[in-house]
């Protein structure tokens, strides 16, 4: 199996994902404080900073997901 096809199948691996959510809560959230929190506060949130936001989210949890991939795959 390729890494690419490994990795996109570990994005929803029931043992991956748990950990995962739990980093893109956290980090996501302190992202988006320092990123949008002045916009949200004033006003200023337009679509395009909504999508903004949730891929503030989403790049954590691809980056926890990637680490759990490759630590469990050096171990094989």
């Amino acid at each position: 199996m390729s890494f690419l096809k490994g990795y996109f199948a570990s994005l929803i691996e029931p043992k991956f994902v748990p950990t995962a959510l739990k980093v893109a809560v956290v980090v996501g959230s302190i992202l988006f404080i320092i990123n949008h929190g002045r916009a949200l506060l004033q006003g200023n949130m337009g679509s395009d900073r909504w999508i903004s936001a949730g891929i503030t989210y989403l790049v954590p949890y691809f980056v926890n997901i990637h680490g759990q991939y490759i630590s469990v795959h050096r171990h094989k």
